[in-house]
């Protein structure tokens, strides 16, 4: 056997290959040596962690002070990243230091600039200036893996140029090539290209970050398109728009872009805002929206728009700050917050009259319906989602007129007008739309199955499965819950139990999946009824029991009064008394 260890390049070692008979030559390289027929590559991924502490302490000879600092020496293992030449390296310094601890070792490491950075500049230097300039520019990146796309604006090139280069820094073992066809620097790489891309000209960094903050704008901007979940919004208006963006066949290939890319769009809106680019920390939470509602909950969406807030200020544009007040109040209704999103629906409410936006005015005065009906009132939010539904017209977005019709039926239902109800609920269901888990087709769907339950029960039950079905094919798994929770309310009406109990109990088990504790004051109360109505008294009351303390922490003073008369219902046979108590806590509640 012959190692030919290092070679530059095939043609380094072609002729000293074997043709025939038993030799063989093993040859290692930096680089992938495409350019060699019939010559097996092997790859290798960095080494195991037992692997890297094997090493580390074989080569520093240091197995008494590794051992005697084992915290330490755990860091050497992290700063090293498993990879053998920096576990070398490293155990090189400490062998030949016999006076240092592990821990000056790591004190040194974290300092920045090692040997490793100098060994890794010989690959580096075999580049060409375009591979060498892309290479030091992925420093800038603020995630973790990136594709083409977002290496093409970072570099001001096409996503087809910058996939060729990225070919090349693959084959040169500076890139790493992840499941999915997507790249990563490994860390002690991504360290040492960071150094190397502050030499360049700081106004140079300053338009390869700009590009990049606007590619994901954009990107995010065509991503939330395709998951028509809210009323047609704005534009996107902060930067550039790249010449080439991802392509989006639907909603699924949208939000799987999201997850895949959360932790970049994560860290381009903090870079947004430690470099001051106002336009896009204000625009890119506003694109996430619709994915926030499916898979982030809405702890993040609050940090964010709390962040777009002061961005939209700076700005100085009066519709972009009463938008910022809207959204940042949304996301705290949406996390149960009712008081401080009435504080924020308050504030937007004479920016967006003062600016005149009627869209603006439509959509703010939606949601403030939300809230009103979650407050315990009911000619308010009616009137409120009646006058969206004018304004959204008269802002000639027909979409969001057909939100506010379904909630205006929604609303009607718990009033107890039910023929009114499906009546709008079947009006909204005629707006033309492609997809059947759009919201207003699915709220329509739940509030047409729960209307129709008394006269029509085989029917309900079918348009609540059919809205489930819908829900689970979206992926939006609090929307799945709530289908789930008036499918246990129909079944319960038609006296079929046992179905009715198992759909309120998977609700419930999604909301715990999702930690969406508020979310469950919308559940519990309908949840009680049916065990109920069920035969099963101590559960109902147990269950009514949350509600009501729930209900004053979240501020939903109708489910609190609601939680009060179930419990009387519970109670009128057994405790009269008891029962006529909870009747006038209600009473005073609802008063109030």
């Amino acid at each position: 056997m012959v190692v030919l260890d290092n070679a530059v390049d095939a043609e380094q070692v072609r002729y000293l290959l074997p043709g025939a008979g038993s030799s063989v030559a093993l040859i290692t390289s930096r680089n992938r040596l495409v350019g060699l027929d019939e010559v097996p590559p092997v790859s290798l991924d960095v080494l195991s962690a037992e692997e890297s502490a094997e090493l580390l302490e074989r080569a520093s000879g240091g197995g008494e002070r590794l051992g005697r600092e084992p915290e330490a020496a755990a860091e050497v293992l992290r700063l090293c990243g498993r990879l053998p030449l920096a576990l070398r390296l490293a155990a090189a310094r400490l062998r030949h230091r016999p006076g240092w601890t592990v821990g000056i070792l790591v004190e040194r490491m974290a300092e920045g600039a090692t040997e490793f950075d100098t060994a890794l500049a010989m690959s580096v230097r075999q580049l060409d200036r375009g591979q060498r300039r892309l290479f030091r520019l992925l420093g800038l990146l603020p995630g973790a893996s990136f594709d083409e796309y977002v290496a093409a604006a970072l570099a001001d090139v096409t996503p087809r140029a910058a996939r060729g280069v990225l070919e090349d820094l693959l084959d040169a073992h500076l890139v790493e090539q992840t499941p999915g066809g997507r790249y990563r620097l490994h860390d002690l790489v991504h360290g040492y290209a960071r150094r190397a891309v502050m030499e360049d000209a700081e106004a140079e960094r300053e338009r390869a970050l700009g590009r990049v903050l606007d590619y994901y704008v954009h990107a995010a901007a065509a991503a939330d398109a395709a998951m028509p979940f809210l009323p047609g919004g704005r534009k996107v208006s902060a930067g550039r728009a790249p010449a080439e963006l991802p392509r989006f066949a639907d909603k699924h290939a949208a939000l799987a872009w999201f997850t895949v890319e959360y932790e970049n769009l994560i860290g381009a809106f903090e870079t947004a805002v430690a470099v001051g680019a106002d336009a896009h920390a204000f625009e890119l939470p506003r694109f996430m929206r619709a994915y926030f509602a499916r898979r982030c909950g809405t702890t993040h969406l609050n940090f964010l728009f709390e962040r777009s807030l002061g961005a939209a200020e700076r700005l100085g544009d009066p519709v972009r700050v009463a938008e910022a007040h809207s959204d940042l109040g949304f996301a705290r209704y949406n996390a149960g917050r009712t008081a401080e999103a009435g504080a924020a629906y308050e504030a937007a409410a004479p920016l967006v009259a003062a600016a005149g936006d009627v869209w603006s005015e439509a959509e703010l005065t939606l949601r403030r319906g939300y809230l009103k009906w979650d407050e315990g009132l009911v000619e308010e939010p009616l009137e409120l989602f009646r006058r969206a539904g004018r304004l959204y017209a008269e802002a000639g977005c027909p979409s969001g007129t057909a939100h506010a019709t379904a909630y205006e039926a929604w609303a009607m239902l718990q009033l107890g007008n039910r023929e009114e109800a499906a009546r709008l609920a079947r009006e909204t269901l005629g707006f033309p739309h492609p997809d059947p888990a759009w919201p207003p087709t699915l709220s329509a769907r739940i509030t047409l199955g729960v209307a129709i339950a008394d006269d029509e029960p085989g029917e309900a039950v079918g348009h609540l499965r059919r809205a489930l079905e819908s829900a689970r094919e979206d992926g939006h798994r609090n929307n799945e819950a709530w289908c789930l929770n008036c499918l246990g309310v129909v079944l319960g009406r038609a006296g079929r139990y046992e179905e009715a109990l198992d759909a309120h109990r998977e609700a419930f088990a999604l909301l715990d999946a999702l930690f969406e504790e508020h979310w469950k004051i919308h559940f519990l109360n309908p949840y009680a009824e049916t065990c109920r109505l069920a035969g099963l008294p101590d559960e109902a009351l147990r269950l009514y029991g949350e509600a009501l303390e729930l209900a004053p922490k979240l501020g939903y003073s109708a489910k609190e009064a609601a939680a009060h008369e179930g419990i009387a219902a519970v109670l009128d046979g057994t405790d009269p008394a008891a029962a006529a108590g909870h009747r006038a806590a209600a009473a005073a509640v609802r008063e109030e």
